[in-house]
């Protein structure tokens, strides 16, 4: 499948479950801009059968190539991304099971189990959401005690957990500051763990992110909020031979990563 229509599948389904999206991107659209998008990132689980090398053979099937990897020691979690020329960059991240409780180890593995075979086999995975059945809020809460991310992936399951626009694409927003002003001038929250933005120009990667949107869903005891997707923004600088840093820091997308934790939304 052309990386193209990939990524056209995912944007659907991205802003469908996250219509703030797509009112963000509507409002740079009618400042007058052209929108591009910089990455898309996943998260998945360190099982053989659903890893980074699962979930990139979409990619790698439409040309992409392996760049770098990432390690996040505080939240378990190793990262590659892939890169396919005129196209977005591909981040995806896998929790390291090993380094939490049996009874995390446990659910993910009969989260796994859960999925059809057929599934597994083919390159549908990356767009089928939830494939091991209604979610426990129980579950979630016992996840959340150990791992944000475990428990957001439990309930969403695979999808594009953010899509990135390319400040370097804008024209009347060229920095981060006026990014995160124009949002937060039109109600939205933005993530300020590790403050607003996340990196530094010596850092050649500028970033920030809005909060995840908070979406209904249905769990066996009935229907709870809890956060869905988010939209991510990124200012690439020039390296010392004039091209521009095309990898991530590790320490700014830990705090990225925070963005789907679930906080008091008047915090």
């Amino acid at each position: 499948m052309k990386a193209h229509v990939i990524f056209d599948r995912l944007w659907k389904d991205y802003t469908t479950q996250n219509p703030s999206v797509q009112a963000i991107y509507d409002l740079f659209v009618k400042e007058g801009e052209t929108v591009g998008n910089d990455h898309i990132a996943f998260r998945t689980f360190d099982d053989p059968r659903v890893n980074i090398e699962v979930l990139s053979k979409a990619f790698i099937a439409a040309g992409y190539k392996y760049m770098g990897d990432y390690h996040f020691e505080s939240k378990h979690l190793y990262a590659k991304h892939f890169e396919l020329d005129g196209h977005p960059r591909v981040f995806i991240s896998e929790l390291i099971t090993k380094d939490f409780s049996s009874y995390l180890q446990a659910t993910v593995k009969a989260l796994v189990d859960n999925i059809p075979a057929e599934k597994l086999a083919s390159n549908e995975l990356i767009y089928s959401g939830n494939v091991w059945g209604q979610p426990s809020f129980e579950i979630y809460e016992k996840l959340r005690e150990e791992s944000e991310y475990a428990a957001w992936l439990y309930v969403n399951g695979f999808c594009a957990n953010h899509f990135t626009v390319s400040i370097n694409a804008l024209k009347k927003y060229p920095s981060v500051e006026s990014v995160n002003q124009l949002l937060k001038d039109n109600g939205f929250r933005i993530n300020d763990s590790g403050g607003e933005i996340k990196g530094t120009p010596d850092e050649l990667l500028e970033q920030s992110s809005i909060r995840s949107e908070m979406i209904q869903v249905e769990f066996t005891e009935g229907t709870k909020e809890i956060p869905g997707c988010y939209y991510e923004f990124a200012r690439r600088y020039p390296d010392a031979d004039g091209q521009l840093y095309s990898g991530f820091i590790a320490k700014s997308a830990d705090k990225i990563f925070e963005s789907t934790d679930l906080v008091d939304k008047k915090s």
